[in-house]
């Protein structure tokens, strides 16, 4: 369980997260939703300790988190867009990360799904985008960790690969693992998420279940759902917190 309590973090004038409270449970993936600027980024960074809030606490299973890190070791992140030495080979990067996590048991699945050892001695900056994100995603999820957090995972892989990820995701979820996963693909948040946790202008305007999302915005898919609530707060400019606070159309 992770559990976000009052955060709050301001860049100069700038508030961007506003007093977001929200908990992601142990075989769940939550989908945290927002318009750029909306605060997304900012709070994976606090889960992550690259940056501190200006207020409230982060916990997982019930510990707070400080500055040392050691939970860090849990947690499995996948940028949008990684960063690896382009002069280092594929076989080198992997055990760069194993060097980081001696004696840690790893899980090459991935590595193995997406045929990564044929690639094994280029050096990543003659790599593909797509063969790069390959990479990205095999290391997330390399040394199994109990917290997956996963941005934009399935940019630039081709329809064979993003399933691939797609499945394995499931799979992890069945295995009590918890997920945060954000994606302006919303199609593919609703085959994935049992959790959409909506940001807006660093507000937490909607939490609940993907269900209870549509029956409240009358909407049939999570997408039209999303805009129904990007509507309701630009116009009314509050906080929608829960699945029950937010307006259906007809309300509206």
């Amino acid at each position: 369980m992770i559990s976000f309590q009052g955060i709050r973090k301001a860049f100069g004038a700038r508030q961007v997260l506003d007093d977001v409270s929200l908990d992601v449970g142990p075989g769940r993936v939550t989908a945290l939703i927002g318009p750029n600027g909306s605060g997304k980024t900012t709070l994976i960074k606090i889960l992550l300790g690259l940056a501190r809030q200006d207020a409230g606490l982060v916990r997982m299973n019930g510990v707070d988190l400080d500055a040392a890190g050691a939970y860090r070791s849990a947690v499995g992140y996948m940028p949008q867009s990684a960063k690896f030495p382009d002069h280092l080979r594929v076989r080198e990067v992997f055990e760069l990360v194993t060097a980081l996590r001696p004696g840690a048991p790893r899980d090459e699945e991935l590595i193995e799904a997406f045929s990564l050892t044929a690639d094994w001695d280029r050096p990543v900056g003659t790599l593909s985008g797509g063969t790069r994100q390959k990479v990205n995603a095999a290391i997330a999820f390399l040394f199994q960790p109990s917290v997956l957090v996963l941005d934009e995972p399935t940019a630039g892989l081709d329809p064979i690969a993003a399933g691939v990820l797609r499945e394995r995701i499931h799979r992890d979820r069945e295995r009590g693992r918890t997920v945060i996963v954000t994606s302006h693909v919303l199609s593919e948040l609703e085959e994935l998420a049992q959790d959409i946790a909506f940001l807006c202008e660093g507000r937490l305007r909607f939490v609940g279940s993907t269900p209870e999302l549509l029956a409240r915005t009358g909407a049939a898919h999570v997408e039209p759902a999303i805009a129904v609530l990007m509507r309701e707060s630009r116009r009314h400019d509050q906080p929608l917190a829960t699945a029950d606070a937010v307006p259906t159309p007809e309300a509206a």
